[in-house]
């Protein structure tokens, strides 16, 4: 949705109106978003990490103020402020925990200092979890009330809706499917996060790279080897590259990869028994408009419905899915949005 994002013009929007931010490691994007789900405005700051969180709550008040102003809004219009961020987080609390992507952001209660800095109410969401309700509020999985969103990039993400309901756990780890364990040997490859045997050391981008590059140090013939010599970074991208050109290493690559996504989906399937399971992040290999991208979809579908019990294998609908980068804004709003649908009740 990046590329064609559109904008709703004032006159047409439906009140009541939200903003959703989608804090990241590099960027802070939001959106003023309609009760419809519809853009009026779209801004993106920088982050600007290592000058703390303070710095970047007191900065995300005035792009928010600015932002309302584009969309031809008072603030006065804005019911609540979604606020999206990557994990582990207590979101209960509203504070950040031990995050990898924002160093020295540790145990910061970003919510309150953000709802502080806005002069709004502001709802605290995960941002995979954000993502999966911009999915299930306005994305390819509106027409159900339960799904699995996996954001595949450098990890895994996960959020899982349950009948309109975001699962947060107790500990606000519900949904750190990366971390589920799909190989239980001695001498299972080891995840980012230390331990051996996660989902993540297999069907990740970070995994791509490293089961690629063990194949070269192992002498595998590939069309791999001229791109690198060439310059090319190795990565997932490259990889899809040459596997939609025909290269068999690069291809077998893919396709295990889907294996080892739907081998975790089986798990998940048994656990949630979502409505549908959906694909997205970065490494989709193509997406929708791919043949790789397909092939490899029916590769993950395939693997999950060979390994599911009863009538799931009939029932599975994994798919891509369709909100792109704009799914964290989206969502962090939408969640927003039901918070404060709730309070009126």
């Amino acid at each position: 949705m990046t590329a064609e994002r559109t904008f709703c013009p004032r006159s047409e929007a439906e009140g009541p109106f939200f903003v959703g931010i989608d804090l990241g490691g590099t960027n802070i994007k939001m959106g003023v978003v309609d009760n419809q789900g519809r853009t009026l405005s779209w801004l993106s700051i920088p982050t600007e990490v290592e000058k703390g969180p303070e710095s970047a709550a007191g900065r995300m008040g005035p792009a928010v103020d600015r932002a309302i102003a584009e969309a031809g809004l008072e603030k006065s219009e804005i019911a609540r402020v979604g606020l999206g961020s990557a994990g582990p987080m207590d979101v209960r609390a509203g504070k950040l925990m031990l995050t990898a992507n924002l160093p020295g952001w540790n145990f910061f209660p970003i919510r309150d200092r953000v709802a502080h800095h806005c002069d709004l109410p502001v709802t605290f969401v995960n941002d995979a979890d954000a993502a999966a309700y911009g999915e299930y509020w306005i994305g390819s999985a509106k027409d159900v009330d339960s799904l699995i969103l996996l954001t595949l990039g450098t990890g895994i993400g996960c959020g899982i809706i349950i009948e309109g309901v975001n699962l947060i756990g107790a500990n606000s780890c519900g949904g750190e499917a990366g971390h589920i364990v799909i190989d239980y040997r001695d001498d299972a490859r080891i995840c980012g996060c230390g331990k051996p045997g996660h989902w993540e050391a297999y069907a990740s981008a970070t995994a791509v790279t490293k089961i690629t590059q063990e194949a070269l140090d192992a002498g595998r013939e590939t069309s791999l080897r001229d791109r690198l010599a060439d310059g090319a970074t190795l990565s997932p991208k490259l990889v899809s590259e040459e596997a939609e050109k025909g290269d068999a290493l690069a291809l077998e690559i893919v396709l295990g990869t889907a294996r080892f996504l739907g081998v975790g989906i089986a798990s998940l399937l048994h656990t949630v028994d979502p409505s549908r399971v959906l694909l997205g992040g970065a490494m989709t290999f193509g997406g929708p408009t791919s043949e790789l991208g397909r092939r490899f979809l029916d590769a993950v579908r395939e693997e999950a419905r060979s390994r599911a019990i009863s009538v799931l294998p009939e029932r599975l609908s994994v798919e891509f899915a369709t909100l792109g980068a704009d799914a964290g804004y989206l969502g962090a709003a939408g969640v927003a949005r039901r918070e404060y649908q709730n309070e009126k009740q």
